[in-house]
């Protein structure tokens, strides 16, 4: 039996809604390539890519941050080292995504999906610059009506603020939509949300399995979700907490922050 047919029963969800870094793309690569040519520069030693695969999840700034204290714990990193760094990591990252690979069923499961109609969006809380050229790169673009990143809205994940904004545009309720990402972050976002979340195990976690943050669905390979694809050995939960009514968790956009996220939605990828 798939994913779906686990989790919503003789019936595809409405709407599903993707992490980018970790589920879709491997992305550390080109990602510790950046911060270590960042510490570099500031005359410090690299960190290497098992460092940065543990680090990743929180956005740019919180890498950063990480890679300047050489730990996950930053809380001793000052801003104004932070926004030094930060500076030279961005322009050291839009350089080349070239070492960036698309997971094996990813695209094979976003062709499936879009053939069937299921609505597609990508919540990501990597900066909205990267985005669009990433998934050009990565020949993904097309599949996605609407791409929220990192800087977007004022909040990222695990805040549930972009899923509730795409949930609205979508018109789909939390009965009807799924969250897939690999991280915590993912997990309580959608929790929050009262959207179930399938995770991949093969992301990025901050060193964790993925299944001790208990989502609806634990898989290896995103082609698991399609009927006739799920072996018996993938780990299910069912989460005891009610969903939240749709009603009562609309994210409540000002008119200047709407106006900001429609402009950035339509210049990274919106599709009629």
């Amino acid at each position: 039996m798939s994913g779906f047919e686990q989790l919503f029963p003789g019936r595809l969800p409405k709407l599903i809604m993707f992490d980018l870094d970790g589920t879709l793309v491997d992305s550390v690569p080109d990602l510790a390539a950046a911060v270590d040519k960042t510490l570099l520069e500031l005359g410090r030693p690299a960190v290497g890519i098992e460092s940065v695969r543990d680090w990743i999840g929180n956005g740019v700034r919180v890498l950063v941050r990480r890679a300047l204290a050489n730990s996950i714990d930053h809380s001793g990193v000052d801003e104004a080292s932070t926004d030094a760094a930060l500076a030279i990591f961005m322009e050291a990252y839009s350089d080349s995504h070239g070492l960036t690979k698309v997971y094996p069923g990813v695209r094979e499961t976003l062709k499936w999906l879009q053939k069937n109609g299921v609505q597609m969006a990508l919540i990501t809380n990597k900066p909205e610059r990267f985005v669009a050229p990433l998934l050009d790169e990565m020949k993904l673009g097309r599949f996605f009506r609407w791409i929220v990143g990192g800087d977007t809205l004022p909040q990222q994940k695990p805040d549930p603020a972009a899923l509730f904004f795409v949930m609205k545009m979508a018109n789909s309720p939390g009965s009807q939509s799924l969250f897939v990402g690999d991280s915590r972050n993912d997990v309580l976002a959608a929790k929050a949300a009262g959207v179930a979340c399938v995770a991949l195990s093969y992301g990025y976690n901050h060193g964790r399995p993925i299944a001790e943050e208990c989502p609806a669905l634990v898989i290896d390979d995103l082609r698991k979700l399609i009927p006739g694809c799920l072996d018996l050995g993938a780990e299910i939960t069912l989460p005891h907490a009610q969903p939240p009514s749709f009603r009562e968790s609309i994210v409540v956009v000002t008119r200047k922050l709407w106006m900001k996220v429609m402009k950035a939605l339509a210049r990274w990828r919106w599709r009629a």
